[in-house]
């Protein structure tokens, strides 16, 4: 549903010549929910998370992964109404419900069969007409599902299909956050797919944790970057995640708006949102990407605890940007 952006996990622009830190940097990276991770975490000793990392990952896939055929939302999606969800699967559904009400219904995780139908997920993409969109579209809004005080879901219509990707990853990151947490891992920096937490300090380099923000534009180098601590940052983008029609040359990007149900070519080419959870930053960065910059704006200044920066095309096709004045307060010069 999204194209997460790639975030640079800077832990660099850190001076050589530091002394020698009573800390120690522990690291660990691969790969889950279908792209990259990094944490790296700051102790008095060596340690390895990696048999706790797997398991929070596996986890979440268990319960939420529309690519893996067993998992809760893929039986769900297939008609079990038997199913009972765990926890995370219920914390997933009531934010999404919240940031379906707060954004006017732009983000909508029932959307998942558009998704499929454009070619976004895992299931049949097909040749789509007017036609065919208004059919997909009344199986679509977060309205017509609900969750049993039981933990069973319940849908108006046993089509609607789920598709969490564009706020799991998120969770996952304030998953694995509460993980170190409970290890008394107080200076971390969680990445998964672009999206981020982070807590505390670098304090091998007594450093603020540092990322950066692609530039839509293609530069190799960050459009800016940012002091992150105690706080989360996602990116939602249109400019790398598209397909192209082989027959009609036409561009269609992942981002679905749920209320007309084609792609949306809109003038924003990316959002990334500072929440107090990586979930919340998701699920709202997607939103946005599906509204127009007014609209937006609303959301923005309606909750003091997001803070934003969209990049987005004027009447004159220039690049420009608009920042919420607690993001603009982390920017680097």
């Amino acid at each position: 549903m999204k194209n997460l952006l790639s975030i640079l996990a800077v832990v660099v622009v850190l001076s050589s010549c530091a002394p020698k830190s009573e800390w120690v940097k522990n690291f660990n990276s691969g790969s889950a929910l279908g792209t990259s991770y990094h944490i790296t975490y700051i102790s008095k000793e060596k340690l390895d998370f990696q048999r706790e990392i797997d398991s929070v990952f596996e986890v979440i896939n268990k319960s939420m992964s529309t690519y893996m055929p067993t998992s809760d939302i893929s039986k769900i999606n297939m008609g079990d109404t038997t199913v009972v969800v765990d926890h995370m699967f219920r914390d997933v559904f009531e934010l999404s419900k919240e940031i379906h009400a707060r954004t006017n219904g732009y983000f909508d995780p029932t959307v998942g069969s558009l998704v499929n139908a454009w070619g976004f997920g895992p299931g049949k993409q097909v040749q789509l007409d007017s036609l065919k969109v208004d059919s997909i579209l009344q199986y679509v809004g977060f309205d017509k599902v609900g969750i049993t005080v039981n933990n069973r879901i319940n849908k108006a219509d046993a089509n609607i299909y789920f598709d969490f990707n564009a706020i799991a990853k998120g969770y996952a990151i304030d998953r694995l956050a509460l993980m170190l947490e409970k290890h008394d891992i107080t200076d971390y920096l969680v990445e998964v797919g672009g999206e981020i937490v982070a807590k505390g300090v670098n304090k091998v380099k007594e450093k603020e944790w540092v990322v950066g923000i692609d530039n839509p534009a293609g530069d190799d180098q960050p459009k800016i970057l940012i002091n992150l601590k105690n706080t989360a940052l996602a990116s939602s983008g249109n400019y790398r995640k598209f397909r192209i029609d082989s027959i009609t040359g036409n561009k269609f990007v992942h981002t679905i708006d749920p209320k007309t149900g084609y792609t949306k070519n809109s003038n924003i080419l990316a959002a990334s949102v500072i929440a107090n959870s990586c979930a919340k930053a998701d699920g709202y960065a997607t939103g946005l990407m599906a509204m127009d910059l007014e609209a937006s704006k609303k959301v923005l200044e309606n909750d003091p605890n997001l803070e934003a920066y969209i990049i987005f095309l004027d009447n004159q096709g220039k690049t420009q940007s608009y920042v919420t004045k607690g993001f603009k307060a982390r920017l680097l010069e």
